[in-house]
């Protein structure tokens, strides 16, 4: 496995010169989240406006009510759509890493886990995902954590094997053999992400618009993680 500066700097090679792209494919999901998370909030907020006109004894405190009772089910679709999103953007930069294309259409890759193919498999996964993690969690925080890098690899997998053989692999089967790739690399990850807490600092600090570079980076360093994994797993 290359160490984390080789790694970053294969991603720098991937954007240079696609940086506009980039930025754009990025920026295709975003402002539709952001479209979403509005849709969603005044849905949820103008029933609340309507019960508390409705029940003035609300605002006394005497009424008790739940506001939230769809924000659960709100996160929960907004977490399928960005794994989604973040799957066919995560292949793309796969595929220019591989030299299997030369050029990103910002529009059209940004919606490729939407394809017929692969929308099953991404959804599938995000939910089995999202299950298991959350067991482990019941535990205690570590273990979930640890299972979430166990598992992280699962749509790279996925993409794969479906792009080997045409045929699209079990859900579980790509999830097994993400844990598997990981054995003795979660820490490696791990340690990853922890180097762009300064570059998540600063994008913070631009009110979020910084995301849409640094998002691409990230993405771009992490197909690079998963391309240079040892691909043999051994019993």
């Amino acid at each position: 496995m290359k160490t984390r500066a080789e790694l970053k700097n294969e991603a720098k090679d991937v954007l240079r010169g696609r940086w506009k792209d980039s930025v754009l494919m990025c920026l295709v999901p975003t402002l539709i989240s952001i479209a979403i998370g509005l849709l969603v909030f005044f849905l949820l907020l103008l029933p609340t406006i309507t019960f508390v006109q409705n029940n003035p004894d609300f605002v006394s405190g005497t009424t008790s009510y739940e506001g939230s009772s769809g924000s659960g089910g709100s996160g929960f679709f907004g977490g399928v759509i960005g794994a989604l999103f973040s799957a066919g953007i995560s292949w793309t930069f796969l595929d220019l890493l591989r030299g299997k294309r030369q050029e990103i259409n910002p529009f059209s890759d940004a919606f490729r886990g939407f394809a017929g193919p692969v929308i099953l498999g991404v959804i599938c996964i995000s939910l089995l995902t999202l299950v298991f993690v959350t067991l482990w969690s019941l535990l205690l925080i570590i273990p979930g954590i640890i299972k979430g890098y166990s598992y992280s690899q699962a749509y790279f997998v996925y993409y794969d094997g479906y792009e080997e053989t045409g045929v699209r692999p079990g859900f579980l089967d790509s999830i097994t053999r993400s844990r598997k790739l990981m054995n003795g690399y979660k820490g490696q990850l791990f340690l990853l992400d922890l180097s762009f807490i300064g570059w998540h600092i600063l994008a913070m600090l631009t009110l979020g618009i910084g995301y849409l570079w640094l998002t691409p980076y990230i993405t771009a360093t992490k197909a690079a993680f998963y391309d240079n994994l040892p691909k043999t797993i051994t019993a």
